[in-house]
Protein backbone atom coordinates (compact mmCIF):
# COMPACT_ATOMS: atom_id res chain seq x y z
CA UNK A 1 0.00 0.00 0.00
CA UNK A 2 0.99 3.65 -0.29
CA UNK A 3 1.69 5.60 2.85
CA UNK A 4 3.27 8.90 3.88
CA UNK A 5 6.20 8.01 6.14
CA UNK A 6 8.08 10.24 8.57
CA UNK A 7 11.83 9.62 8.43
CA UNK A 8 14.47 10.21 11.10
CA UNK A 9 15.58 13.39 9.33
CA UNK A 10 12.14 14.88 9.98
CA UNK A 11 11.07 14.69 6.32
CA UNK A 12 7.94 13.00 4.98
CA UNK A 13 8.06 10.66 1.96
CA UNK A 14 5.30 8.92 -0.02
CA UNK A 15 6.33 5.27 -0.12
CA UNK A 16 5.15 1.72 -0.77
CA UNK A 17 4.94 -0.28 2.46
CA UNK A 18 3.46 -3.62 3.47
CA UNK A 19 -0.32 -3.71 3.77
CA UNK A 20 -1.29 -4.67 7.34
CA UNK A 21 -3.34 -7.82 7.83
CA UNK A 22 -6.00 -8.19 10.54
CA UNK A 23 -5.43 -10.32 13.63
CA UNK A 24 -8.28 -12.39 15.06
CA UNK A 25 -10.08 -9.47 16.72
CA UNK A 26 -9.13 -6.78 14.17
CA UNK A 27 -10.73 -5.27 11.12
CA UNK A 28 -8.80 -4.03 8.12
CA UNK A 29 -10.17 -0.79 6.71
CA UNK A 30 -9.55 0.80 3.34
CA UNK A 31 -9.23 4.41 4.40
CA UNK A 32 -11.37 6.98 2.62
CA UNK A 33 -10.25 10.04 4.56
CA UNK A 34 -7.99 10.95 7.47
CA UNK A 35 -8.31 13.84 9.89
CA UNK A 36 -5.44 16.12 10.88
CA UNK A 37 -4.85 17.12 14.51
CA UNK A 38 -2.35 19.45 16.21
CA UNK A 39 -0.67 16.44 17.80
CA UNK A 40 0.41 15.39 14.30
CA UNK A 41 2.80 18.30 13.82
CA UNK A 42 3.60 18.45 17.54
CA UNK A 43 5.00 14.92 17.28
CA UNK A 44 7.55 16.24 14.79
CA UNK A 45 8.63 19.12 17.05
CA UNK A 46 7.89 18.40 20.71
CA UNK A 47 9.85 15.84 22.72
CA UNK A 48 6.94 15.06 25.05
CA UNK A 49 4.50 14.50 22.18
CA UNK A 50 7.11 12.50 20.26
CA UNK A 51 6.93 9.87 22.98
CA UNK A 52 3.40 9.10 21.74
CA UNK A 53 4.71 8.21 18.28
CA UNK A 54 4.05 4.49 17.71
CA UNK A 55 4.52 4.40 13.94
CA UNK A 56 6.45 6.46 11.37
CA UNK A 57 3.08 6.79 9.63
CA UNK A 58 1.23 9.57 11.46
CA UNK A 59 -2.52 10.21 11.77
CA UNK A 60 -4.97 9.22 14.51
CA UNK A 61 -8.50 9.17 13.04
CA UNK A 62 -10.14 8.00 9.85
CA UNK A 63 -13.20 6.87 7.99
CA UNK A 64 -13.41 4.16 5.39
CA UNK A 65 -14.84 0.81 4.35
CA UNK A 66 -14.08 -2.54 5.99
CA UNK A 67 -11.92 -4.54 3.57
CA UNK A 68 -11.12 -7.62 5.70
CA UNK A 69 -12.05 -8.99 9.13
CA UNK A 70 -10.26 -11.18 11.67
CA UNK A 71 -11.51 -14.69 12.30
CA UNK A 72 -13.21 -13.77 15.60
CA UNK A 73 -14.88 -10.56 14.43
CA UNK A 74 -18.67 -10.79 14.26
CA UNK A 75 -19.83 -7.16 14.41
CA UNK A 76 -18.53 -6.07 11.01
CA UNK A 77 -18.44 -7.38 7.48
CA UNK A 78 -16.60 -6.40 4.33
CA UNK A 79 -18.14 -3.30 2.81
CA UNK A 80 -19.33 -1.68 6.05
CA UNK A 81 -18.75 2.08 6.21
CA UNK A 82 -17.02 2.94 9.50
CA UNK A 83 -15.18 5.67 11.37
CA UNK A 84 -12.68 5.38 14.18
CA UNK A 85 -10.38 7.22 16.55
CA UNK A 86 -7.45 4.86 16.15
CA UNK A 87 -4.96 6.86 18.21
CA UNK A 88 -1.91 4.66 18.74
CA UNK A 89 -3.92 1.44 18.67
CA UNK A 90 -3.77 0.82 14.93
CA UNK A 91 -1.23 -1.17 12.95
CA UNK A 92 -0.02 2.18 11.64
CA UNK A 93 -1.22 5.76 11.42
CA UNK A 94 -3.89 7.00 9.04
CA UNK A 95 -1.72 8.69 6.40
CA UNK A 96 -2.03 5.40 4.51
CA UNK A 97 -4.33 3.46 2.23
CA UNK A 98 -5.10 0.75 4.81
CA UNK A 99 -5.10 0.28 8.57
CA UNK A 100 -5.89 -2.57 10.95
CA UNK A 101 -7.52 -1.72 14.27
CA UNK A 102 -9.29 -3.64 17.05
CA UNK A 103 -12.93 -4.12 16.06
CA UNK A 104 -13.82 -3.05 19.60
CA UNK A 105 -13.00 0.61 18.83
CA UNK A 106 -14.64 0.84 15.39
CA UNK A 107 -18.06 2.42 14.85
CA UNK A 108 -20.56 2.18 12.02
CA UNK A 109 -20.80 5.48 10.18
CA UNK A 110 -24.22 7.13 10.66
CA UNK A 111 -26.25 7.10 7.45
CA UNK A 112 -26.58 10.90 7.44
CA UNK A 113 -22.82 11.51 7.70
CA UNK A 114 -20.45 11.62 4.72
CA UNK A 115 -17.26 9.57 4.85
CA UNK A 116 -15.18 12.74 4.71
CA UNK A 117 -17.14 14.19 7.64
CA UNK A 118 -16.73 10.96 9.59
CA UNK A 119 -12.95 11.29 9.48
CA UNK A 120 -13.17 14.59 11.34
CA UNK A 121 -15.36 13.42 14.22
CA UNK A 122 -13.45 10.97 16.48
CA UNK A 123 -10.58 13.01 17.94
CA UNK A 124 -12.44 16.25 18.52
CA UNK A 125 -15.63 14.44 19.46
CA UNK A 126 -14.07 12.11 22.04
CA UNK A 127 -11.97 14.92 23.51
CA UNK A 128 -14.92 17.29 23.85
CA UNK A 129 -17.16 14.53 25.18
CA UNK A 130 -14.62 13.54 27.83
CA UNK A 131 -14.34 17.18 28.89
CA UNK A 132 -18.14 17.50 29.16
CA UNK A 133 -18.53 14.25 31.09
CA UNK A 134 -15.78 15.08 33.57
CA UNK A 135 -16.77 18.73 34.04
CA UNK A 136 -20.37 17.92 35.02
CA UNK A 137 -21.24 21.59 34.57
CA UNK A 138 -24.71 22.82 35.46
CA UNK A 139 -26.67 25.07 33.11
CA UNK A 140 -25.97 28.09 35.29
CA UNK A 141 -22.21 27.50 35.61
CA UNK A 142 -20.02 30.07 33.88
CA UNK A 143 -17.43 28.71 31.46
CA UNK A 144 -14.44 30.49 29.90
CA UNK A 145 -13.07 28.77 26.77
CA UNK A 146 -9.86 29.65 24.94
CA UNK A 147 -9.53 28.84 21.23
CA UNK A 148 -13.21 27.98 20.93
CA UNK A 149 -13.27 28.12 17.11
CA UNK A 150 -10.93 25.13 16.74
CA UNK A 151 -12.09 21.57 16.22
CA UNK A 152 -12.40 20.60 19.89
CA UNK A 153 -13.89 23.97 20.82
CA UNK A 154 -16.48 23.68 18.07
CA UNK A 155 -17.62 20.25 19.27
CA UNK A 156 -17.42 21.27 22.92
CA UNK A 157 -19.79 24.17 22.31
CA UNK A 158 -22.21 21.93 20.40
CA UNK A 159 -22.29 19.48 23.30
CA UNK A 160 -22.72 22.28 25.84
CA UNK A 161 -25.58 23.80 23.83
CA UNK A 162 -27.16 20.36 23.50
CA UNK A 163 -27.22 20.32 27.31
CA UNK A 164 -28.69 23.85 27.28
CA UNK A 165 -25.61 25.44 28.83
CA UNK A 166 -25.11 28.74 27.00
CA UNK A 167 -23.29 30.58 29.79
CA UNK A 168 -19.96 30.74 27.96
CA UNK A 169 -17.38 33.42 27.17
CA UNK A 170 -14.95 32.38 24.44
CA UNK A 171 -11.87 33.67 22.64
CA UNK A 172 -11.04 33.81 18.93
CA UNK A 173 -8.38 35.58 16.91
CA UNK A 174 -9.78 36.55 13.52
CA UNK A 175 -13.01 37.48 11.78
CA UNK A 176 -13.41 34.06 10.12
CA UNK A 177 -13.19 32.29 13.47
CA UNK A 178 -15.59 34.76 15.03
CA UNK A 179 -18.05 34.25 12.16
CA UNK A 180 -17.86 30.47 12.58
CA UNK A 181 -18.69 30.84 16.28
CA UNK A 182 -21.66 33.08 15.54
CA UNK A 183 -22.91 30.52 13.00
CA UNK A 184 -22.64 27.93 15.75
CA UNK A 185 -24.95 29.94 17.99
CA UNK A 186 -22.51 31.93 20.13
CA UNK A 187 -23.66 35.52 20.60
CA UNK A 188 -21.25 38.25 19.45
CA UNK A 189 -21.10 39.66 22.98
CA UNK A 190 -19.84 36.29 24.22
CA UNK A 191 -16.78 36.37 21.94
CA UNK A 192 -13.48 38.09 22.80
CA UNK A 193 -11.04 38.88 19.99
CA UNK A 194 -7.82 38.27 21.87
CA UNK A 195 -5.85 40.28 19.30
CA UNK A 196 -7.87 43.44 19.90
CA UNK A 197 -9.19 43.19 23.45
CA UNK A 198 -7.67 42.71 26.90
CA UNK A 199 -8.89 39.19 27.55
CA UNK A 200 -8.83 39.18 31.36
CA UNK A 201 -10.60 42.50 31.84
CA UNK A 202 -13.11 41.87 29.04
CA UNK A 203 -13.97 38.36 30.22
CA UNK A 204 -14.60 39.54 33.77
CA UNK A 205 -16.78 42.39 32.56
CA UNK A 206 -18.83 40.03 30.37
CA UNK A 207 -19.26 37.65 33.32
CA UNK A 208 -20.80 40.32 35.58
CA UNK A 209 -17.39 41.08 37.12
CA UNK A 210 -17.17 37.64 38.69
CA UNK A 211 -14.66 34.85 38.20
CA UNK A 212 -15.62 31.71 36.30
CA UNK A 213 -16.67 28.29 37.57
CA UNK A 214 -14.79 26.59 34.74
CA UNK A 215 -11.94 27.48 32.40
CA UNK A 216 -11.35 25.25 29.39
CA UNK A 217 -7.92 25.82 27.83
CA UNK A 218 -7.62 24.66 24.22
CA UNK A 219 -4.59 26.81 23.39
CA UNK A 220 -2.04 26.74 26.22
CA UNK A 221 1.11 28.79 26.74
CA UNK A 222 0.46 32.48 27.55
CA UNK A 223 -3.34 32.31 27.47
CA UNK A 224 -3.15 29.58 30.13
CA UNK A 225 -2.11 32.26 32.64
CA UNK A 226 -5.15 34.37 31.76
CA UNK A 227 -7.46 31.36 31.99
CA UNK A 228 -6.04 30.50 35.42
CA UNK A 229 -6.52 34.08 36.66
CA UNK A 230 -10.14 34.06 35.51
CA UNK A 231 -11.08 31.05 37.64
CA UNK A 232 -12.74 31.44 41.01
CA UNK A 233 -11.27 29.81 44.12
CA UNK A 234 -11.88 26.04 43.98
CA UNK A 235 -12.94 26.37 40.35
CA UNK A 236 -12.15 23.77 37.70
CA UNK A 237 -9.44 24.07 35.05
CA UNK A 238 -9.88 21.81 32.03
CA UNK A 239 -6.54 21.37 30.25
CA UNK A 240 -6.67 19.85 26.77
CA UNK A 241 -3.25 21.10 25.66
CA UNK A 242 -0.54 19.99 28.10
CA UNK A 243 0.92 23.45 27.40
CA UNK A 244 0.23 25.10 30.74
CA UNK A 245 3.07 27.25 32.09
CA UNK A 246 4.84 27.42 35.44
CA UNK A 247 3.06 30.74 36.06
CA UNK A 248 -0.37 29.29 35.31
CA UNK A 249 0.29 26.24 37.50
CA UNK A 250 1.32 28.53 40.39
CA UNK A 251 -1.93 30.50 40.05
CA UNK A 252 -4.00 27.32 39.90
CA UNK A 253 -2.28 25.98 43.01
CA UNK A 254 -2.84 29.20 44.94
CA UNK A 255 -6.57 29.09 44.10
CA UNK A 256 -7.01 25.45 45.10
CA UNK A 257 -8.28 24.66 41.63
CA UNK A 258 -9.26 21.18 40.44
CA UNK A 259 -7.34 20.35 37.26
CA UNK A 260 -8.79 17.98 34.67
CA UNK A 261 -6.20 16.78 32.16
CA UNK A 262 -8.14 15.59 29.12
CA UNK A 263 -6.50 12.76 27.19
CA UNK A 264 -7.84 10.08 24.88
CA UNK A 265 -4.34 8.60 24.73
CA UNK A 266 -4.52 7.43 28.35
CA UNK A 267 -7.37 5.05 27.52
CA UNK A 268 -5.53 3.69 24.50
CA UNK A 269 -2.48 2.94 26.63
CA UNK A 270 -4.59 0.86 28.99
CA UNK A 271 -6.51 -0.77 26.13
CA UNK A 272 -9.82 0.51 27.53
CA UNK A 273 -11.56 -0.02 24.22
CA UNK A 274 -15.00 0.57 25.72
CA UNK A 275 -14.08 4.24 26.21
CA UNK A 276 -13.75 4.65 22.45
CA UNK A 277 -16.76 2.51 21.56
CA UNK A 278 -19.05 4.13 24.14
CA UNK A 279 -17.93 7.64 23.20
CA UNK A 280 -18.38 7.11 19.47
CA UNK A 281 -21.74 5.43 20.11
CA UNK A 282 -22.92 8.48 22.05
CA UNK A 283 -21.66 10.87 19.38
CA UNK A 284 -23.19 8.74 16.62
CA UNK A 285 -26.57 8.82 18.32
CA UNK A 286 -26.46 12.61 18.73
CA UNK A 287 -25.46 12.98 15.08
CA UNK A 288 -28.22 10.68 13.87
CA UNK A 289 -30.77 12.56 15.95
CA UNK A 290 -29.30 15.81 14.60
CA UNK A 291 -28.89 17.03 18.18
CA UNK A 292 -25.40 18.03 17.05
CA UNK A 293 -23.85 18.43 13.62
CA UNK A 294 -20.49 17.11 12.39
CA UNK A 295 -17.53 19.47 12.20
CA UNK A 296 -17.27 21.73 9.18
CA UNK A 297 -14.53 20.12 7.14
CA UNK A 298 -12.00 21.33 4.60
CA UNK A 299 -10.45 18.73 2.30
CA UNK A 300 -6.86 19.95 2.01
CA UNK A 301 -5.84 17.51 -0.73
CA UNK A 302 -5.12 13.92 -1.65
CA UNK A 303 -2.54 11.57 -0.17
CA UNK A 304 0.53 13.61 -0.99
CA UNK A 305 3.40 14.93 1.11
CA UNK A 306 2.35 18.46 0.10
CA UNK A 307 -1.08 17.88 1.68
CA UNK A 308 0.48 16.88 4.99
CA UNK A 309 2.89 19.82 5.04
CA UNK A 310 0.11 22.27 4.19
CA UNK A 311 -2.21 20.90 6.88
CA UNK A 312 0.52 20.91 9.53
CA UNK A 313 1.39 24.52 8.75
CA UNK A 314 -2.25 25.63 8.99
CA UNK A 315 -2.53 23.90 12.37
CA UNK A 316 0.78 25.34 13.51
CA UNK A 317 -0.37 28.84 12.58
CA UNK A 318 -3.79 28.26 14.17
CA UNK A 319 -5.54 29.25 10.94
CA UNK A 320 -8.14 26.52 10.54
CA UNK A 321 -10.90 29.16 10.75
CA UNK A 322 -13.19 26.78 12.55
CA UNK A 323 -12.77 23.94 10.05
CA UNK A 324 -11.55 20.39 10.51
CA UNK A 325 -8.75 19.59 8.04
CA UNK A 326 -9.15 16.35 6.08
CA UNK A 327 -6.93 14.40 3.66
CA UNK A 328 -8.67 12.37 0.97
CA UNK A 329 -7.01 8.93 0.80
CA UNK A 330 -9.21 6.70 -1.38
CA UNK A 331 -12.36 7.75 -3.21
CA UNK A 332 -14.96 5.21 -2.08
Amino acid sequence: MKAIVLHQNGEFYLEEVNTPQPKDHDVQVKIAAAGFNPIDYQMTENAMERKLLHSPILGREFSGVVSAVGEKVTDFKIGDAVFCGSGSMGSNGTYAEYICVPAAIVMDLPKNILLEEGAGIPSVGLTALQAINRMKANRSDSIFITGAAGGVGNMLLKLLFEKENHNCIVTAGNESSIASLVDLGVKPNQIINYKNDKVYETALALNNKTHFDFAVDLVGNEIAVTAAKLLKTNGTYVDVTNFSTSDSREILFSKGVAILNISNYAFGLEKQYDYYKNGLTQLSQLLQEKSITPPTIEIIGGMEVETVLKAHQILRDNKTNGKKLIMQINKL
